[in-house]
């Protein structure tokens, strides 16, 4: 089965999505292209980075691009390769602390997308679930993700979303084409 352009899969913490998103990647014949955003900043983040990379075995090149997603995903997708990006939520959080221009970044992403010599998947969290933030960079934050993630999910032909490690289309080439 191809992947169609562009892949969202969405979900909360510990939901399956960086797992479901690497079997679509694996279903895939040539190079798989793995960019991370996560940084190890401490022991816990450092050992869930580990995990990951032993999941995915030698077969996987990785990528780690905290900050410059878009020039990476410009220079790794393209024919006979296809890129996994894990995850959107936490580039957006590097983007943040680095004080980045959050939509100039998020536009230049989506622009992005539409010109991607490749497919690629993208990983991230649904952060618009649970309470309102109590502070006003928590509020932000969740913002920017959801809007994010809508851009996202408007671009791409295919959007899952992750519950209980079972996945649920919520956007398809088919149903996209009806719309």
């Amino acid at each position: 089965m191809a992947l169609p352009p562009v892949t969202l899969v969405l979900g909360g913490a510990r939901s399956g999505k960086s797992r479901y998103a690497e079997f679509l990647i694996e279903s895939q014949p040539g190079a798989w292209i793995y960019l991370a955003t996560a940084e190890p900043r401490d022991a816990e983040m450092a050992c869930r980075i580990q995990q990951h990379r032993q999941r995915r075995g030698a077969r996987w090149c990785t990528r780690e691009v905290p900050i410059e997603l878009v020039t990476a995903l410009a220079e790794t997708a393209g024919a006979g390769r296809t890129v996994l990006v894990d995850c959107l939520t936490l580039w957006l959080a590097n983007l943040m602390e680095a004080g980045r221009d959050i939509e100039r970044e998020a536009g230049a992403l989506i622009a992005a997308l539409d010109g991607l010599a490749g497919p690629v998947v993208l990983v991230a969290n649904e952060v618009g679930l649970g309470i309102v933030p109590d502070n006003a960079l928590s509020r932000a934050f969740r913002d920017h993700a959801g809007q994010l993630n809508q851009s996202v999910a408007e671009r791409a032909q295919s959007v899952v979303f992750m519950t209980a490690g079972l996945p649920v289309a919520v956007k398809s080439a088919a149903r996209a084409a009806l719309a």
